[in-house]
């Protein structure tokens, strides 16, 4: 009998893309929040969500995971790899939530887990800038005054470069946030026909637990977007860029709530 969480099954069970959760995570975070046009964030709303706000975010984040019984983090390559993810503010049924339109990855395992979970993610290429705490020109160190930066690129071209310098410890965490976004888990249909039936069409909310996050350093930013010939990215462009944000996290995934239209 072939066996596994993902595929491709096998005898033993061990070469699945993506082992069984729970999923553990451990972050370093650069964000971003900022303003984009209010009719292209509602443009960009599945059917079930409302537009909010003209309030987004943009996360750079360098992640490190585990599944339970494995020891993934022991072998790097298994374990390390870096994302960008967009979010939009939206309204379910009046309450409060973050959409995710766009996310990009560089490791296969993360794409498949993210599709899961409902991210849509693509594959692209993120670069954080390390701070280090030690006396050195290149070291990015955070305390006041520390200036970081990031980029985003997909296929060769560069959608997004990002700079910010840190100025303050806050309590108060980028708006909106990850942690528990609503996502639209899509499958599409192959059988000639059905183009236009998917056999999966929904909206999931994350349901990560075992939340903990380093102090927070707040600071300015300097946010740009590139067009690209496809990927419409560029449609939610700042029109304004707020505050910024480093700090770690780590969760626990296992769990997502189904949710009515």
């Amino acid at each position: 009998m072939i066996k596994g969480y993902s595929l491709p099954l096998t005898p033993k069970g061990t070469s699945n893309i993506v082992p069984a959760p729970p999923w553990h995570y451990v972050g370093n975070v650069l964000a971003i929040e900022y303003e984009a046009y209010a009719e292209n964030i509602a443009a960009f709303l599945p059917e079930g969500l409302e537009f909010s706000s003209n309030q987004c975010a943009i996360y750079f984040i360098e992640w490190q995971y585990c599944s339970e019984f494995g020891e993934e983090h022991l072998d790097p390559v298994n374990s390390q790899y870096k994302e960008t993810i967009v979010l939009v503010s939206a309204n379910y049924k009046g309450t409060p939530v973050s959409y995710c339109p766009f996310i990009w990855v560089d490791q296969d395992l993360s794409l498949m887990r993210g599709l899961i979970q409902g991210w849509p993610k693509q594959l692209g290429e993120t670069y954080i800038t390390r701070p280090y705490n030690l006396p050195s020109k290149a070291a990015s160190n955070l305390e006041k005054g520390g200036k970081l930066g990031a980029t985003l690129s997909v296929k060769g071209r560069r959608l997004v470069d990002a700079r910010i310098t840190v100025n303050k410890k806050t309590e108060t965490l980028p708006n909106p946030t990850f942690a528990q976004a609503i996502n639209l888990r899509h499958f599409p249909e192959l059988v000639l026909g059905r183009h236009n039936q998917p056999l999966i069409h929904e909206l999931v909310q994350l349901k990560s637990r075992d939340l903990h996050i380093s102090p927070i350093w707040k600071g300015d930013a300097i946010l740009n977007f590139f067009d690209h010939p496809f990927i419409e990215l560029s449609d939610l462009k700042p029109t304004k860029v707020k505050n910024s944000y480093y700090f770690s996290a780590a969760l626990t995934v296992d769990d997502l709530s189904q949710l009515e239209v």
